[in-house]
């Protein structure tokens, strides 16, 4: 056998095999979602909001109810795409947790549950920039970087996280461009 038509035929062979798989991805990606498991999966929700935004001194995530938030953001203000990763990425957790730690998300340690959602954050994000604009156009975006953008908004527009989490100018009286924060201030509410 000729060693150059031996290249092309592993090079046709490998090309059919990641374009196949990427229409799998991608068909699979563009069915209908399952919003009843994303129902049932709300409990995990808040326990992942409550990593990335704990509660201390001021209220967290489940104090702000961010995982109800978040539920209605995914089933009613998201495209299918965003949708189906978001299940498929729940359900990576779960069984990634189980198989790395033999217990549920719930039950982890607290550095436990932060190094999960390491490993999720490095894996949801390329080095490169232009490599995620691409896979979020085509794929949606990754669960990882979903749930941190709808955590952290979901807690800022919460009467519990804008009122006690930051501090809230219910009246303002005057417009000040720029006001520089005192010591030990927490940020503005309203920009």
């Amino acid at each position: 056998m000729n060693r150059r038509t031996l290249i092309k035929g592993i090079a046709v062979f490998s090309s059919l095999g990641i374009s196949s798989f990427s229409l799998y991805k991608w068909f699979s990606l563009s069915a209908k979602p399952d919003h009843n498991s994303l129902h049932e999966m709300q409990g995990l929700i808040a326990d992942l909001a409550e990593v990335i935004i704990p509660g201390t001194h001021t209220p967290g995530a489940k104090d702000a109810k961010v995982d109800v938030f978040i539920v209605d953001m995914i089933e009613s203000c998201t495209d299918i795409k965003t949708q189906n990763n978001f299940i498929y990425g729940l359900n990576e957790l779960k069984s990634y947790t189980l198989n790395t730690y033999n217990t549920s998300f719930s039950n982890c340690s607290i550095e436990d549950k932060t190094a999960i959602l390491k490993h999720f954050e490095k894996k949801s994000v390329y080095h490169y920039n232009i490599l995620n604009k691409i896979d979020r156009k085509f794929l949606g975006k990754p669960f990882f970087v979903k749930l941190k953008e709808l955590t952290v908004e979901g807690y800022c527009i919460s009467q519990v996280g804008a009122t006690q989490g930051l501090d809230y100018d219910y009246i303002p009286h005057n417009y000040l461009a720029c006001i520089p924060l005192t010591k030990h201030q927490r940020s503005w509410a309203t920009k």
